[in-house]
């Protein structure tokens, strides 16, 4: 039984036996509010933390080729396992490794189109399927958001939002989603001036938070594509890990040494081969090397 629950039991209870009830939110010392109005007070509590979870749309999903919790035996699955592995034993090492902000994430690519966001979403997914892990997604491509069109849910404030205002709570910004484990922070409002406000004092603080704030959890960030927007290497600036997403076969290599340049302040970089069709046989695909040819069917970044 929840806490607001209880209170409400407690509350009756109070009222049959003609007792004053008093305020959930009061003193000792503060006067009673009538069951009707106490119970009035818990119902809307009830209501407002149901109307923050939202329900992933999974047949949009499908449509994309995402990965879907039911395909857990799917090659798709098997091979997200092998990219979250390092990054899980990276972000909660036996012993300290000296990667600072380990359990944030960025994925990101070098230009646009390569698949970043696929790669975001579907990482997240995977981890979140981990039974003593939870996965905040965070859309920072402010200047394209995608994250919240691609999973179909509404959002209205997010991390633009959060940063500009400091009176803000953190979990007004937050979308509980259908999956326990799985938390979105959406994009927010756009802003002409985007890059400075991601630049700032408070998105480090936030990043600490974040990092520092839960012991189990993973933060995944989708970034614009490095050398598109200078959002990026900012993100990557406040992270322990990057997962940089490369084109197969149409990404040329200077790009990707360029777009590696900015990201010097990163502890650890990582490498997913995107829309390959090649068959290096199952044991070589993954974090590294690359996830098969799925990434074809989600193109958008």
């Amino acid at each position: 039984m929840s806490i607001i629950e209880k209170a409400l039991e407690k509350a009756v209870e109070q009222s049959s036996s003609k007792e004053p009830v008093q305020d959930l939110a009061s003193g000792p010392g503060d006067s009673a509010l009538p069951v009707d109005t106490a119970r009035r007070d818990v119902e809307t509590t009830k209501k407002t933390a149901e109307t923050k979870r939202v329900q992933i749309q999974w047949s949009h999903l499908e449509e994309k080729g995402m990965l879907l919790p039911d395909k857990a035996n799917s090659q798709m699955a098997e091979e997200y396992r092998i990219i979250k592995r390092p990054l899980l034993m990276n972000a909660f090492p036996e012993e300290e490794n000296g990667i600072e902000n380990a359990n944030l994430i960025l994925v990101t690519s070098s230009v646009p189109g390569e698949g970043k966001t696929f790669t975001a979403v579907n990482l997240a997914l995977s981890i979140a399927m981990e039974r003593d892990k939870t996965v905040l997604l965070v859309d920072g491509d402010v200047a394209k958001p995608s994250i919240s069109q691609l999973l179909g849910i509404e959002s209205e404030i997010g991390l633009i939002d959060l940063l500009q205002h400091s009176d803000m709570s953190f979990s007004d910004a937050l979308l509980r989603t259908d999956i326990p484990n799985l938390t979105v922070l959406p994009a927010g409002r756009q802003h002409r001036h985007s890059t400075e406000i991601l630049a700032s004092d408070a998105t480090k603080r936030l990043a600490r938070e974040l990092s520092e704030r839960y012991a189990d959890r993973i933060v995944i960030f989708d970034s614009p594509p490095l050398l598109a927007a200078a959002q990026g290497s900012v993100l990557a600036s406040l992270v322990g890990q990057v997962v940089l997403v490369i084109e197969s076969e149409i990404t040329p290599q200077h790009v990707v040494q360029e777009a590696i340049g900015k990201l010097d302040a990163c502890d650890v970089i990582g490498c997913v081969l995107n829309k390959t069709n090649k068959g290096f046989g199952f044991s070589y695909y993954g974090y590294g090397y690359g996830y098969g040819h799925y990434g074809q069917q989600y193109n958008q970044n």
